[in-house]
């Protein structure tokens, strides 16, 4: 691993992990040994981070000298742990891993103060289960939408009968009860939306549709708002 990213990786992990940290924990979080770990913290610290604690107490990440620093009144940073809080019980693993990290970071600029108030926030969110199961192929699909690039899927109809198609992915929508992929799709020659439920696999299909996907996206959502107004008209 590059020393730039092994440096990053540690950084993350001070920012995540509940402190003090233990060198052998950050070691091994890096994939390290502890005299290489103990070389990476003198390292943050020359660029600037301040970092609290010593060898056999463990570590603190106290001030992040990579990230700026933030201001947030209370009510910004209630609206920020809802939020967060909110897209860990979409059902999605990798959305949620990166809402603990947004957290981490954002707490990683803020002044004490305002570090108390993000870990001890008033609002809350509780739920039994999972906004959305689980969905196969959103990772190919994702990273589809960022790269714009071609995914195939195979895709279960209302009558369950699989079809496999080459779709350009433009947007993951989360709608009150489902989960659905906004596309063009190349088999049918037009826009379609496809339940993530239904889709039974996903993979990059090594064709880029760039850079269409933004004038698509706007044209088909502009498309679904005039189906929208011409619905309530009726």
């Amino acid at each position: 691993m590059p020393r730039t990213d092994r440096l990053f990786r540690l950084l993350q992990a001070l920012r995540m992990l509940p402190a003090p940290v233990t060198a052998a924990r950050l070691a091994e979080e890096t994939g390290v040994s502890i005299r290489s770990l103990y070389r990476d913290i003198d390292s943050l610290r020359a660029a600037g981070a301040c970092i609290e604690g010593e060898r056999g107490y463990g570590y603190r990440l106290i001030e992040d000298g990579a990230l700026p620093p933030q201001i947030f009144d209370r009510i910004e940073i209630e609206a920020l742990v809802l939020g967060l809080a909110e897209v860990r019980h979409m059902g999605d693993p990798a959305l949620a891993r990166a809402a603990d990290a947004v957290l981490a970071k954002v707490a990683a600029t803020l002044p004490d103060a305002s570090q108390q108030h993000l870990l001890h926030a008033v609002s809350r969110v509780r739920r039994s289960e999972m906004r959305f199961a689980p969905s196969v192929g959103m990772a190919a699909i994702r990273e589809g939408c960022w790269r714009e690039e071609a995914v195939t899927i195979r895709y279960a109809d209302k009558d369950e009968r699989i079809t496999e198609r080459t779709i350009w992915p433009l947007a993951i929508v989360y709608l009150d009860r489902k989960l659905v992929v906004l596309a063009w799709c190349c088999l049918r020659a037009g826009y379609r939306m496809f339940r993530a439920d239904r889709i039974a696999a996903a993979e990059a299909a090594g064709a880029s549709f760039r850079p269409k996907r933004v004038t698509l996206l706007r044209t088909y959502l502009d498309a679904l708002a005039q189906e929208g107004s011409a619905g309530a008209g009726a």
